[in-house]
């Protein structure tokens, strides 16, 4: 089933978004940007991070500057769309004429982004992970966070990522009128049976069963040691710089054990039982009722038998049940997820950019057609 097909189907079932984000975690993010450089927590990344609140929510604010060269995907559109794209081209499509016209039109579009200016941006309820789970918004609320935005930076763009028509229809519908353009970013997984026992699939019995008889043990948040951030780093790194692409979020060992100390992410792994060395990491975030991921790594040089991105997903997928939340596994390993009960939903970024000038407001309607008549198609068919 295509992801067209999918949001079909799920026009008619729509899973309750997440509730109002807690206070207290957006107060520690935003205490740890204030104690320390961006670039030593996050290692190709330059931001500022604020607290925004309207009408009685709160949110982290990240405010970047169109200068700010070399930065992340996750608070600059022209690395997600222009960088990231390119770079996954040669994971995806093997033959080389498909690749390079692919390339061809990737490169072309960089110009029209340049002009959106959207990476001069401030952008709404940025935690500064792959996919942010958006609290339930009503046009009043969007209204507001608007109209404060536009007062207050009148000169950026205002960006609000990781919606998705499955989670987030109304707040969708809600950003719409109030004037805001939906642009289509990547396909991403969400397991949504929500039941504390859901139907477990093949693969998910023998990812369980795996679990079962692992020789690793079991590693809870409260065992991490400092040493093991430093060992999360570097398997972090190993999954998702070295293997995958070192355009992702390089966190550093520094800001891993600030995410759990500050109670932001919860942390949970596998360690080898004869060395204790730690041989598989996940970060957990909770927003409302969601469950993301946004910490993920192993040690690739291990066996594969081992299966240790098995167990942490499986892990994962079993705390979200256990908690009646909806697990947004994000996108990537596409066949991986779908035999794990995922259903592939595309994912958008919505922009306003009606109080900058002309040209920021037509480049970013052609990206927007763009990306839905040309993007989405090639999302689906590659699972990006």
């Amino acid at each position: 089933m295509s992801a067209a097909e999918s949001g079909r189907m799920i026009a008619d079932r729509h899973i309750s978004p997440g509730a109002e984000n807690d206070p207290v975690s957006v107060a520690a993010l935003v205490s740890l940007f204030r104690d320390h450089p961006s670039r030593d927590l996050i290692a190709n990344l330059t931001t500022r991070v604020e607290v925004l609140e309207a009408r009685g929510k709160t949110f982290p604010i990240t405010l970047n500057d169109r200068t700010e060269r070399g930065n992340c995907y996750i608070c600059r559109p022209s690395a997600g769309y222009i960088d990231y794209g390119l770079d996954e081209t040669r994971h995806f499509v093997s033959n080389p004429a498909l690749r390079a016209a692919l390339r061809g039109l990737i490169r072309a579009c960089g110009p029209v982004l340049a002009a959106s200016g959207l990476d001069h941006q401030v952008q709404v309820n940025n935690w500064l992970f792959s996919t942010n789970p958006v609290p339930a918004l009503t046009l009043s609320d969007v209204t507001s966070i608007r109209d404060t935005l536009v007062g207050r930076h009148p000169d950026r763009a205002i960006v609000l990522r990781s919606l998705n028509r499955l989670a987030d229809r109304d707040t969708i519908s809600a950003l719409g009128q109030a004037g805001f353009i939906l642009l289509p970013a990547r396909q991403v997984y969400i397991f949504a049976d929500r039941s504390i026992a859901p139907k477990l699939s093949r693969n998910m019995k023998w990812d369980r069963k795996l679990m079962r008889a692992t020789p690793h043990a079991a590693v809870a948040n409260e065992a991490f040691g400092t040493e093991d951030f430093a060992r999360a780093e570097t398997l972090y790194g190993m999954l998702y710089l070295d293997k995958y692409t070192p355009l992702n979020p390089q966190y550093t060992a520094l800001c891993l054990r600030e995410l759990q100390r500050r109670g932001i992410v919860e942390f949970a792994g596998f360690r080898d039982r004869e060395t204790g060395i730690l041989t598989a990491v996940t970060g957990l975030f909770r927003s409302g009722t969601t469950l993301t991921q946004p910490i993920v790594g192993y040690d690739t040089s291990r066996p594969q038998e081992e299966g240790l991105y098995r167990m942490l997903m499986a892990l994962s997928q079993d705390r979200a049940s256990a908690e009646g939340l909806f697990f947004n596994m994000s996108a990537g390993a596409a066949e991986f997820k779908r035999l794990r009960g995922a259903e592939p939903v595309i994912e958008y970024t919505a922009v306003y950019v009606a109080h900058l000038g002309q040209r920021e407001r037509a480049a970013v309607r052609v990206m927007e057609r763009v990306l839905t008549r040309v993007g989405v198609p090639l999302l689906e068919r590659f699972g990006l």
